[in-house]
């Protein structure tokens, strides 16, 4: 196309000057666009209308229902099959050769032989069968007339009319027409409608079974979310578990695979079954493969629990309905019961619920106890839970050192009779002081004479990770933390492991992230009940619970970090586990930090009061007697072995030796003088405080005055 081009003049004084000529292009329209074809248009809406969800889920639905009815006409043929053959016997038989049980597969081989044996003794009965039937039908036919006959003369003898005789005989006669013609007037309906019937049973039959490809199931039957556990789904699921040899025995037992599983029962909030393993497969192979069994089964991971049974080659699967652990469990009875008390000896701390539901007790008798998890798991709740509940037995006595001072154990305070709170080296100088005050106490019980008895005393040490972290070193060179045989805190939890609960003297602990640095193998291992919420690896799950129970299916390195709070794998003798388990998983009541403080008042009820050392002093002047009435506290009177109990937790390094002998000396002449009360040798309270305000210095103070 040619370019216009329209000159515009000005008025200027010299009009050949370039400058004073404007030239103005026009640009021409665009020319249209091309017009789309119209088999590319019917083509684009056709892929849109073929493409759509709407039309995707409409032949979804019309191959669905008529695929059901395929898949009922081949389980209806399979089980008529079944019904006249011996299949069935072969399958067993395959199966139990398969599973390499061949006591069963000799008991399904002479099953079948019978029932050949049977079905021969049919068939040949079949060819006598057409003659006996003939000769049966003229006898009937001959018996039948002659009756009627016989009928028709008694009528007749009766009406006194002739033709009665073969009134009965034309009466049969007639309805047998009549059952003709009812039949020529059903039958051409019946036979219209029939056909549609049998299609109709067929697929009542495929629907049932859900006999259908996966993806013409509808979507919640596609995803498989919540879908309940039958024999089917686990055999199944065993089968794609990618062991070659269990994959092999399933596809030779064929449709009685499911012979490998006992009954699946109902347990709790999931369902429980026993699968005895095809010969050449191990336990082994199946615990560890535990995430893909938990998506076969369509459940999350930490929705399936394998354990190992007694029998042989068999582990034992407990499969959650779906969602059901992440529900909370109910509050712990000691929120609910204000009249609920405690039984060191007898009774079990109410902790929570196994995974049936049950409720999960555990024994605190003469156990040393050990809770290691991740930080922020829900350790510190789950041992003052067990804490909280003994209090309620007023002979318990407690120490208690709280390593992170976040005033998590506060309300301890007026019940137990050491109470350190914080995080610093000081702390665990002090809490190591505690505990080899316990070797001492205990060192005592052992010497008694036989026979003794002695009150419970519980030396519990939270964040003790803490304390066998800690770098310092005493005067004499020895540290405080480590794991060597030089270190206090250490060998104090040692000696107190080897013999404490010979005497009830026991060291309960709670420890995050577990190491062989912070604790030592030697500790975690003379703990009688272990327990541990959720850790990052196996190997630190075997550092909480030991070999034997992680071998055993326990694996708490398996629960979800923040999920699964409050959540216990326990290893113990003091808890139910069911039988051939080493290990049971327990979710723990959560008790908040107000609600803890309601049940300590209501334990502190039970006490005629307790007088709590804060803290230790060291390296001051120390005056006896003032120390003796801050022990003594509010009590109107106290044993003399318990003031020289608790002058030691006041300050060992100037009562750790104490006897007998030096309180009564200190105590002599001041008239407050250990005295009998009930047969037993007693330091009275207003005679301590009243020597306190005679002595001279108390004068003299008095008088400066």
């Amino acid at each position: 196309m040619s370019e216009n081009v329209v000159r515009l003049h000005k008025d200027t004084e010299s009009p050949t000057d370039p400058a004073a000529v404007t030239t103005l292009t026009v640009v021409p329209d665009p020319e249209p666009p091309a017009p789309v074809p119209l088999w590319v248009r019917s083509g684009h809406a056709l892929k849109t209308a073929v493409t759509h969800e709407h039309t995707k889920t409409a032949a979804r639905v019309v191959a669905r229902h008529g695929l059901y009815v395929a898949g009922g006409a081949r389980i209806v043929a399979r089980r008529t099959w079944d019904g006249r053959t011996a299949a069935r016997y072969e399958r067993m038989l395959r199966a139990a050769e398969a599973a390499g049980n061949y006591e069963v597969a000799a008991e399904w081989e002479e099953r079948g032989q019978r029932f050949r044996e049977a079905r021969h003794r049919r068939r040949m009965d079949l060819l006598h069968s057409p003659v006996d039937a003939a000769k049966g039908a003229l006898v009937g036919t001959g018996m039948g007339i002659g009756a009627l006959v016989a009928l028709g003369v008694v009528l007749a003898i009766a009406n006194k009319d002739i033709t009665d005789v073969i009134t009965p005989l034309m009466a049969v006669i007639e309805f047998i027409r009549l059952l003709i013609t009812v039949v020529q007037v059903v039958w051409g309906p019946l036979i219209t409608v029939g056909p549609f019937l049998a299609l109709l049973s067929l697929w009542a039959v495929g629907q049932h079974q859900q006999a259908a490809p996966q993806w013409a199931l509808p979507v919640k039957a596609r995803s498989g979310e919540g879908e309940p556990i039958t024999p089917s789904i686990v055999v199944k699921a065993l089968r794609d578990l990618g062991i070659p040899a269990l994959r092999k025995a399933i596809d030779e037992m064929g449709d009685v695979g499911a012979s490998m599983l006992s009954p699946i029962v109902i347990a709790g909030c999931g369902v429980e079954v026993d699968v005895t393993l095809p010969s050449g497969v191990s336990t082994d192979e199946i615990q560890k493969r535990r995430r893909k069994l938990a998506e076969n089964l369509t459940r999350h991971e930490h929705e399936v629990f394998i354990t190992i049974p007694p029998a042989a080659r068999t582990v034992r699967l407990w499969v959650a309905d779906s969602g059901a652990l992440d529900e909370p469990i109910g509050p712990s009875p000691l929120t609910t019961d204000e009249t609920l008390t405690a039984d060191y000896k007898n009774g079990k701390a109410p902790w929570g619920q196994d995974l049936r539901g049950d409720a999960a007790a555990l024994s605190l008798y003469q156990r040393h106890l050990l809770i290691t998890g991740l930080s922020n798991q829900g350790k510190t709740a789950a041992l003052r839970a067990l804490a909280l509940w003994l209090a309620l037995d007023r002979s318990v006595e407690f120490r208690l050192a709280d390593l992170k001072g976040a005033g998590d154990w506060a309300m301890f305070y007026g019940l137990a009779t050491v109470l350190i709170q914080g995080p610093t080296d000081e702390h665990v100088i002090e809490a190591t002081e505690m505990v080899e005050g316990g070797v001492r106490e205990m060192e005592r019980r052992l010497t008694a004479p036989p026979g003794t008895t002695f009150p419970p005393l519980i030396l519990l040490v939270d964040e003790a990770q803490v304390a066998f972290m800690c770098p310092l070193v005493d005067a004499d060179k020895r540290p405080y933390g480590g794991s060597k045989a030089t270190s206090r805190y250490f060998m104090a939890a040692r000696k107190i492991h080897n013999q404490g609960r010979a005497v009830n003297v026991l060291l309960w602990q709670g420890t995050q992230d577990p190491t062989d640095q912070n604790l030592p193998k030697l500790v975690r291992e003379g703990a009688h009940t272990r327990a541990s919420l959720a850790l990052g690896t196996e190997s630190q799950a075997r550092m909480a619970l030991g070999d034997k129970a992680v071998d055993g299916g326990a694996a708490p390195n398996l629960l979800r970090p923040g999920l699964d709070k409050g959540t216990l794998v326990v290893a113990s003798d003091g808890i139910t586990i069911p039988a051939g388990q080493s290990s049971v998983t327990v979710r723990t009541h959560y008790i908040d930090t107000d609600t803890a403080a309601e049940i300590a008042e209501r334990a502190k009820a039970l006490r005629d009061g307790v007088t709590t050392l804060r803290a230790i002093d060291r390296g001051e002047e120390r005056d006896p007697l003032a120390d003796i009435a801050t022990v003594i506290g509010d009590a109107p009177r106290l044993l003399t072995q318990d003031v020289l109990k608790r002058l030691a937790a006041l300050n060992e390094d100037a009562y750790g030796g104490w006897t007998f002998v030096d309180l009564k000396r200190v105590l002599d002449g001041t008239g407050a003088e250990p005295y009998k009360s009930d047969g037993r040798m007693v330091v009275g309270r207003d005679r301590i405080l009243r020597a306190l305000a005679n002595r001279p210095e108390a004068d003299s103070a008095s008088a400066a005055e």
